[in-house]
């Protein structure tokens, strides 16, 4: 069995940081690549150590974009 999770990815200074958005579950690595696969595994040791029963999936199509608003000083 599978399921389908958001995962959103930033860059902060030197590392990528994975964030599991239905779960909460965070993880990290120097390339993208390897933070993907740290946060799959982080999800998985999440799944097996609290189950899988009423765990919420990805709802659908998600869209990120640069949000620019103007600031008083």
């Amino acid at each position: 069995m599978t399921k389908k999770f958001t995962a959103v990815i930033t860059k902060e200074e030197n590392w990528y940081v994975t964030h599991c958005v239905e779960l909460g579950v965070v993880s990290q690595g120097k390339t993208i690549e390897e933070a993907q696969k740290n946060l799959k595994e982080a999800v998985e040791l999440y799944l097996e150590s609290f189950g899988t029963e009423d765990i919420p999936e990805s709802i659908g199509e998600v869209v990120l974009y640069p949000l620019e608003v103007a600031v008083s000083d």
